[in-house]
């Protein structure tokens, strides 16, 4: 990217609603069913029929705007937009157009040199989903109406993103508020929240925008990044080579790893809003706005903040913890139970979330709420680590048969005899034992090759099958090696 252009981007971010039925009508939302099964004639636009707002989706939409500090309208409406596609059976969507239920927020994003920098948020609007056409077949286009009429949120930032980095720092935390608040599960693959993308560049100082483009289709974080750079490093070695940015909607082609042009981009006045003449206006008084305040959770950011400074863990572990609200609650959870919560044992439970909790979900492709060991039972697992009870090492082996068994971690030490050896007596017989098959390896230990120390401890705890416990065998290794 030349470094005498800057890029403007404002997100577009639609998060679908996790209500059991449609905004307008009781057909259900879930997602995967038969094609055309979840439709009525309300989603279908027929004839006669009359749309009765959901009002958890109104419900929702104000957690969204408390948490990301919008102003809560008392007073907002339902337009008309106008257009016409195969998957839009209505030929308009029922969305908000001039007086939108939030507006002017913001949210607090991380940036690459450790800064953090606040990102507007110019209004949050409720809206309905149009169906879905499909036209990677061998035979002709089909539609798909199942998702007409499932709720959705519509997340339009400021022109405040200057890099594709703050773009994808953004989108995640978009994500994070809204998994947080339970209102959408943030799966971009299935379509349940999905960004466009507004870009344009300018010279570097110049107050005046460049003409945008719009870039659709991204649906991965990762896709979102590279979409951006690309657009931006198009449209810069395009002004470069004397042309002129097009005004225009694009398609992100992840394949080919290029925007491909859609059709010339559209301005509000080409949808024809006009108000939504069977729905009355939305009314939110204060009391409601003080019960759904009530309701919202501890987000990641305070999150993450209290994990350092309460719990003393380093601000690595602490974004990897708090990136997903059910690790952060399983997190929590093993803390909960611990009965030493001292710095060493929320560490180690740290490190297990981290590694083999979330290994095994990410191997076995599950959500948490089917991995098969419950914090109560690691936070035993790691008592007995912190005890001396058992070693690391055997804890691994442990574990691992958790995961199978399901038995309480004391249960299958005790059935197994995994039981830590600490008896000074018996480790330091096995220790003599190996010093005086290892003659050699001991003069040159006290010759000053201080790696062979590691040697005598591999050797100790091969012969204990693991079971000694590494400190008393390091102490007792320290002052037979010393002694003449």
């Amino acid at each position: 990217m030349s470094s005498s252009f800057e890029p403007v981007i404002g997100l577009e971010v639609h998060a679908q609603l996790k209500t059991a039925s449609k905004a307008f009508c009781s057909c259900s939302t879930k997602f995967g069913d038969s094609p055309n099964s979840n439709v009525c004639p309300k989603c279908l636009g027929m004839p006669g029929v009359l749309p009765v707002l959901n009002k958890q989706v109104v419900e929702f939409t104000i957690r969204m705007g408390l948490a990301t500090h919008c102003t809560i309208a008392p007073r907002s409406t339902f337009a008309r937009k106008n257009y016409f596609y195969p998957d839009l059976p209505k030929g308009y969507q029922i969305s908000q157009y001039d007086e939108p239920i939030c507006e002017k927020g913001w949210v607090e994003v991380d940036l690459q040199d450790g800064k953090r920098k606040k990102i507007g948020i110019t209004r949050i609007h409720m809206e309905e989903d149009a169906g879905k056409s499909i036209h990677d077949l061998d035979i002709d286009t089909l539609v798909d109406l199942n998702r007409c009429g499932v709720p959705l949120i519509e997340i339009v930032s400021e022109p405040d993103i200057r890099t594709p980095n703050e773009a994808y720092q953004y989108l995640h935390k978009i994500r994070q508020i809204v998994t947080y608040l339970g209102i959408c599960d943030g799966n971009m693959e299935e379509g349940s929240l999905r960004c466009d993308a507004n870009v344009s560049v300018r010279k570097v100082g110049e107050e005046k925008f460049g003409t945008k483009t719009e870039v659709k289709n991204m649906n991965s974080f990762r896709f979102v990044e590279k979409a951006l750079q690309y657009e931006i490093d198009r449209q810069i070695a395009l002004i470069e080579s004397g042309g002129r940015v097009v005004q225009e909607t694009l398609l992100w082609d992840s394949n080919k790893g290029a925007a491909i042009p859609m059709r010339s981009k559209e301005e509000a006045h080409d949808y024809r809003y006009f108000p939504e003449p069977d729905l009355v206006p939305v009314v939110v008084d204060k009391v409601w706005i003080a019960s759904a305040e009530k309701g919202l959770p501890e987000f990641p950011t305070e999150r993450r903040d209290r994990y350092v400074k309460e719990l003393k863990l380093p601000k690595y572990d602490a974004d990897i913890l708090t990136a997903e609200k059910e690790i952060a609650d399983y997190f929590e959870g093993v803390v909960d139970h611990l009965a030493s919560k001292n710095d060493e044992a929320v560490k180690m439970a740290s490190n297990w979330t981290m590694g083999d909790v979330m290994r095994v979900i990410n191997e076995r492709h599950i959500p948490l709420s089917e991995f098969p060991i419950a914090p109560p039972h690691l936070s035993e697992l790691i008592d007995l680590i912190v005890k001396g009870t058992i070693s690391g090492k055997i804890a691994k082996d442990v574990y691992e048969d958790m995961l199978s068994s399901r038995e309480k971690p004391s249960a299958i030490v005790e059935k197994k005899g995994l039981l830590q050896i600490s008896d000074t007596s018996a480790i330091e017989k096995i220790v003599d034992e190996i010093l005086a098959k290892n003659a050699g390896e001991v003069e040159k230990y006290r010759a000053g090759k201080q790696q062979v120390f590691g040697f005598f401890v591999g050797e100790t705890m091969k012969a204990t099958k693991g079971k000694a416990n590494p400190k008393v065998v390091n102490e007792i290794l320290r002052r037979k090696l010393k002694m003449e």
